[in-house]
């Protein structure tokens, strides 16, 4: 039998990842596949960082937390986008990692264009953490 956990108990742990991650976190997108862990060396080629808005999640609501305002960058390098890290605002400690597709793909963060060129604009599309142990 699993562990249930009320609406609101799993609104406020998907909250508490927010407030961990501080505000104006850095979204970075690489090639590749993730890491095996948020404590693994990055991997895979840098195609883009995001500085996210400071308050950058919507207040989660039925268990569920998306993206608040817009992520928007600018490629640094070419690639296919294959996972992301979102880091601490000093770009130093990764606490969330996923994969990454075009919309509609079903990655765990989807992007306009997964094919990322040198001063291209990018931009994320959809990103929503779950919380769906209920």
């Amino acid at each position: 039998m699993a562990v249930q956990l009320s609406v609101s108990a799993r609104n406020a742990k998907l909250d508490s990842i927010e407030t961990t991650v501080g505000t104006s976190p850095k979204l970075q997108i690489r090639t590749g596949a993730q890491p095996a862990s948020c404590a693994t060396a990055d991997s895979g080629t840098l195609l883009c960082e995001i500085t996210c808005p400071s308050d950058w999640a919507a207040a989660a609501s039925s268990g569920a937390k998306a993206k608040s305002g817009t992520w928007s960058g600018t490629g640094v390098a070419a690639g296919t986008a294959g996972h992301f890290r979102l880091k601490d605002s000093a770009g130093t400690t990764t606490h969330l990692q996923g994969s990454i597709t075009a919309t509609s793909g079903g990655g765990d963060m989807e992007l306009d264009n997964t094919s990322i060129a040198v001063d291209q604009t990018v931009t994320v599309n959809t990103f929503t953490m779950n919380e769906a142990n209920a």
